[in-house]
């Protein structure tokens, strides 16, 4: 096993991070789910890709409710992805080819089946069990409305009530997201102690960091109160509280008492900068995510002005900024950037909304080169390199999201970014599982053929290889990763900048073609240039 100690403990700070959803990624077993020994047989193609590390999303024993957001157990691996050797083998195995592993922390909530949970559920109201949960009588005259008006993440009330053994009413506990992801009480001592005990049990296994789910909603007001009519109260109850900083200063004391960089991710939506950055102190995380880039439109000068606010943001606290443009939450790119409203809002996210899958391919393709360009490092989710679109025809009985399941079917959900990947062969499921395996837990469009790996690889057109060929390039080039960016003068609707004087990256969001500004050479294009012009939706890498 490759000594993770004996590296670049400043690996993070220009890293590229493929997103691995484990179940939808490689099937060796043929039951139809994926499972981490298919990663370990794709490690290669990895490999090739050309990917600093791999982040993967829940791996540990749960119910399903939530994707794996519902942990039944922080120290283990759910047999339909193998066990606990499964994931030591995959960490060391990567590693030796020389990418490092970040795994997913969930601590907001538990799954309903979690021991402490069942414990809780178990002892009855004012229980020791029931102070590691937000258990609360309920308000009205018999208790039957819940104790505040929050809500969930998924739609509907944010309390489930409990019932007793004898069947009658009981209290109600806190859910920001699904019924059955019961929210701790990060008040409770025993919840502070038992997730630095999480982070030390992967730390001590290889893992080279964390990804921190839903990582502004730990900690709540105990006063639990609501929210208001309009807008949103500040401070918040729930989002973003001043204490949750001396949690991941916890957190941070332990990754650092480990040698080698073991790092801290943060998913923190919060659209104020300056709070955002507060997570990236240096005694905090290490990085987290840029959202504003992610839901950021097609346009010039949106994306202009969220890269300078996202690196102003980062700047006075020494972190890098991070660039992704999907993940398993969102409308994949080809399929976003192909629709007239370009952006993405959970809020606007709906069914039968039209797409040019060409148009949403050709600007996706423009917007891999622009994000390998810019300073910091960058999460790539899988299948984003074979322009895979969004799987929008699953039908309603094989769908299986709680956005979907609890909103009646209104939010089309986030299955349809999480349908397996399509590997080899002309027909589902694309070598996905073994020959004469199950059926693939979300089912596979008909017209993936030409999408697969196997299709891809060698054809010098194709996303696969645009994206191989930028990171081998990404690699060379001392200009590209973390560092800084000087934009260049170069007219309405384009975007240039250099990282050094010797690259520059141009991206043409107008209309018409463009000239292209003085340089040695074009190192790669995402698209055919026309001579010294660069038409519409199309990014150069330039030698100048």
């Amino acid at each position: 096993m490759a000594d993770i100690s004996a590296t670049d403990d400043a690996w993070w700070r220009g890293a590229v991070i493929y997103q691995v959803y484990p179940r939808s990624f490689a099937d060796a077993d043929g039951d139809g789910t994926g499972d981490l020994a298919g990663v370990r047989s794709r490690l290669g193609y990895l490999r090739e890709l050309g990917v600093d590390a791999l982040w993967f999303n829940p791996w540990y024993p749960s119910p399903m409710a939530d994707g794996g957001y519902d942990v039944a157990d922080y120290r283990d691996v759910d047999p339909m992805f193998g066990t606990l050797a499964d994931a030591e083998k995959l960490i060391a195995e990567a590693l030796d080819l020389g990418m490092r592993t970040i795994v997913d922390i969930v601590p907001n909530h538990v799954s309903a089946e979690h021991p402490w949970f069942r414990e809780a559920l178990a002892a009855g109201p004012g229980s020791p069990a029931r102070e590691l949960f937000w258990f609360r009588p309920g308000r009205g005259a018999h208790g039957e409305l819940p104790p505040t008006n929050w809500p969930s993440q998924f739609g509907g009330p944010a309390w489930t009530r409990t019932t007793e053994p004898d069947g009658s009413p009981g209290e109600w506990y806190l859910n920001l997201f699904d019924s059955r992801q019961p929210d701790l009480n990060w008040a409770h001592p025993a919840v502070r102690r038992e997730h630095e005990e999480v982070l030390r049990f992967w730390f001590d296994r290889g893992a080279a960091g964390v990804r921190v789910d839903s990582a502004a909603l730990l900690t709540k007001d105990p006063a639990l109160p609501d929210l208001p009519a309009r807008g949103e109260p500040d401070p918040h109850p729930y989002v973003d509280r001043d204490d949750l900083h001396e949690i991941y200063r916890s957190w941070r004391a332990v990754a650092d008492g480990y040698p080698g960089a073991r790092i801290l991710v943060g998913e923190v939506w919060t659209p104020d900068p300056e709070r955002f950055a507060r997570y990236l102190r240096p005694d905090e995380m290490h990085t987290a995510f840029n959202f504003g880039f992610l839901c950021c439109p097609w346009d010039a000068e949106r994306l202009r002005t969220c890269v300078d606010t996202t690196l102003a943001a980062h700047r006075p606290v020494g972190a890098p900024a991070t660039w992704v443009l999907c993940n398993h939450d969102v409308t994949r790119t080809v399929t976003r950037y192909g629709r007239a409203e370009t952006g993405f809002d959970f809020a606007t996210k709906a069914h039968g909304v039209p797409t040019d899958l060409a148009l949403g391919t050709r600007r996706a393709r423009a917007a891999a080169l622009l994000t390998l360009a810019l300073p910091g490092s960058v999460y790539l989710y899988q299948g984003e390199e074979l322009g895979l679109p969004e799987a929008e025809d699953i039908p309603a009985d094989r769908r299986q999201d709680p956005m979907y399941l609890r909103t009646g079917g209104a939010d089309p959900g986030r299955d349809g970014c999480r349908v397996p990947m399509p590997w080899s062969g002309t027909r589902p499921p694309y070598g996905f599982g073994p020959e004469g395996g199950a059926e693939p837990w979300l089912p596979q469009p008909d017209d993936w053929a030409g999408r697969t790996a196997e299709a891809q690889s060698g054809d010098p057109d194709s996303m696969l290889e645009l994206y191989r060929a930028a990171l081998r390039l990404r690699r060379r080039e001392p200009a590209l990763g973390d560092g800084t960016l000087t934009w260049l003068d170069a007219g309405p609707g384009v975007l240039a900048f250099r990282r050094d004087a010797s690259f520059a990256c141009v991206l043409n969001l107008a209309p018409h073609a463009v000239r292209l500004p003085e340089h040695r050479a074009p190192l790669l294009a995402s698209g055919a240039l026309d001579g010294d012009r660069l038409p519409p939706d199309t990014a150069v890498w330039l030698r100048t």
